[in-house]
């Protein structure tokens, strides 16, 4: 097991950047179920080290799945964790950001190139998802005719909110809101999660904010599970939209602090016992 914080802590800044960005990349992939090989943990060792460039990192990976024909839907898995979370840590390490529809469509193609046929596609039909945090049932994600309006929208109305004076609770809650509002778009057919992750970490680090990767590393499938809880609403079962869980995630995120976050808090109609 790679143990990211021997770098993270006592490393010199580049290979702890890089070492961020690695942790950060693989434990993105739960939040979709998917686990990074064995071979893609020694390979970013040797890319934090400096032994190998991303590029090479790439060309090994692409060259080991060529190598081992896919067999099952797990290897299937194994095999998108681990080259999509060698497109996150190189877009992690990149400067450059694009705030704009086209930012967050290339941010998704880039993730999924050579992964999904529809890697950088807005998708032209609707979609529903069965979510474990609401037993079975689905998120209402915005229709398949609006969703470059809606993208568009959200970014104008971020973009136009002043922190000028605003104290830090109200930060959060704010950047939780309008995380939440940005995946509720749902603008692709799958990878919605991973590249609203992306995109975020880049926007906030563009506008100055100082972000902790490990909340994403280690509770990436409670952040996908909050976002789903902060817009489902469901008024005959009493149910509104509950933002509490995505801003202690980002109270964690962008304070520092160590809020327990558990799934199992989330669960809607928890059965009888459950705790």
């Amino acid at each position: 097991m790679l143990d990211f914080d021997k770098y993270i802590i006592d490393a010199e800044p580049e290979k702890s950047e890089k070492a961020e960005a690695w942790q950060a990349a693989m434990g993105l992939q739960a939040v979709d179920g998917l686990q990074t090989s064995d071979y893609l943990r020694e390979t970013a060792v040797k890319h934090i080290e400096g032994d190998i460039t991303i590029d090479e990192v790439k060309a090994l990976i692409d060259g080991y799945y060529r190598a081992r024909p896919i067999r099952d839907s797990q290897s299937a898995g194994t095999e998108e964790a681990d080259k999509v979370a060698a497109n996150i840590v190189r877009l992690l390490n990149e400067r450059a950001f694009t705030y704009s529809v086209t930012g967050l469509v290339a941010i998704h193609r880039r993730l999924f190139d050579g992964i999904f046929p529809f890697a950088g596609q807005i998708r032209d039909y609707n979609i529903t998802k069965r979510e474990w945090v609401l037993r079975g049932d689905t998120v209402l994600y915005v229709d398949a005719a609006d969703l470059s309006k809606a993208i568009a929208y959200d970014l104008e109305q971020e973009k136009n909110f002043s922190y000028r004076g605003v104290t830090q609770d109200e930060v959060v809650a704010h950047i939780a809101k309008f995380v939440a509002d940005l995946w509720q778009i749902h603008p692709f057919v799958e990878g919605n999660t991973r590249t609203t992750a992306v995109f975020t970490i880049k926007y906030l680090r563009s506008i100055g904010f100082d972000v902790d990767n490990a909340p994403f590393a280690q509770y990436a499938w409670f952040f996908r599970n909050a976002l789903v809880r902060a817009n489902y609403r469901n008024v005959r079962k009493g149910i509104a939209p509950d933002l509490s869980f995505l801003t202690l995630f980002f109270r964690n995120v962008l304070l520092g602090e160590r809020n327990a976050l558990k799934n199992r808090a989330m669960l809607v109609e928890p059965p009888q016992g459950w705790e």
